[in-house]
């Protein structure tokens, strides 16, 4: 049945007749995201005039960049994002070899010179991407004659406002006016640096709450919540449980989409947090910049979902005092399923 569908033009129509069949049971469900990235793979590789140019697209795509989402998608959706950058990297090789092409070259008769030509080329589009296709085919030995260095990330360069962060999350506590589930998503993002992709995919099964506390798992540790934003997401926890009593097919998310049995999408989920004036990566790098002044990388990894990596470079640009925090640990007696020292919230 899924197939049947696919065979029909792409459009809104379509897609909420799949999320409809879907919801009820009557399809079973499927990664929408990575199935249009299949297709989008497919079509991209054809679009290339050589058949060597194909088959060495066909090899990206399928066993690296597809690969490799799967993996790290661990049986999930994947995100917009995540499409979107897959996406952008696999256009970046397609113009590339559609440039070599032109000057009857190949990536295995192409010197740094004439890669250097390409770079600095008016009409270069996707040029930092296009990095990522060339580092893989040196790997490969498709190539050995190319450089293309990748760009380190050394913290952030940009002046963050802590101040403006607090305001505006006071704003959320307090500004009753404003929609409960549009308060939640700003607060996760202003306290716990959770981007829009995260907190769409949130389930009523990611919150608990036992004796008083309130705990929501954004990674492999929960973490309770300060009685305001416990207050706020166990409102939201009820609206999504009574419509489950209803017989609503979307009960499970707290933020639910436009389509039956569907959380609302991450970019749709990011325009809302902007029309509440909040700046997505200024906010979530002045959250992480100051939850990592406070605990140390490992803690931030296990209770924020972030990758390991990512929590040490944020350690190391905000310079924290790891050894006092250690020493202040170790005299405190804290349960184990109370592993993270909560945010501040303001009043």
């Amino acid at each position: 049945m899924h197939e049947a569908l696919d065979e029909l033009p792409e459009g809104k129509v379509v897609e909420h007749i799949r999320s409809v069949l879907v919801a009820t049971g009557a399809l079973p469900k499927r990664d929408e995201q990575m199935v249009r990235l299949e297709r989008h793979a497919k079509d991209l590789v054809a679009s290339h005039a050589t058949a060597e140019g194909r088959k060495i697209l066909h090899r990206y795509a399928t066993w690296h960049l597809l690969r490799r989402l799967r993996r790290r998608s661990r049986g999930k959706e994947i995100t917009h994002y995540q499409l979107t950058v897959a996406r952008q990297h696999l256009r970046a090789a397609v113009y590339l070899l559609n440039w070599l092409e032109s000057q009857n070259l190949t990536l295995a008769t192409c010197r740094q010179t004439g890669l250097e030509r390409w770079m600095t080329s008016d009409d270069v589009r996707l040029r930092q991407e296009a990095g990522h296709f060339v580092r893989w085919a040196l790997a490969q030995k498709i190539t050995r004659d190319l450089s293309f260095p990748a760009e380190q990330w050394n913290g952030p360069s940009q002046p963050m406002d802590d101040e403006a962060r607090w305001d505006t999350a006071r704003r959320l506590l307090h500004e009753n006016t404003l929609k409960p589930e549009d308060r939640l998503a700003g607060l996760l993002l202003l306290l716990y640096a959770q981007w829009p992709a995260a907190i769409s995919r949130l389930t009523v099964d990611h919150i608990e709450e036992t004796d008083g506390a309130v705990r929501i798992r954004l990674g492999a540790v929960p973490v309770e919540l300060p009685a305001p934003v416990a207050e706020l997401t166990l409102q939201q926890v009820e609206v999504r449980r009574s419509h489950a009593v209803l017989g609503r097919t979307d009960s499970p998310w707290p933020f639910p989409g436009g389509r039956p049995g569907r959380p609302i999408s991450a970019w749709a989920m990011g325009e809302r947090l902007r029309k509440l004036g909040i700046r997505l990566a200024e906010a979530r790098s002045t959250a992480l910049f100051q939850l990592a002044t406070e605990l140390p990388a490992a803690v931030l990894a296990r209770t924020l979902g972030i990758d390991i990596t990512v929590a040490v470079k944020w350690q190391r640009a905000a310079a924290g005092d790891w050894a006092a925090y250690a020493a202040e640990v170790s005299r405190r007696r804290t349960s184990p399923q109370h592993p993270i020292h909560e945010p501040g919230v303001p009043t």
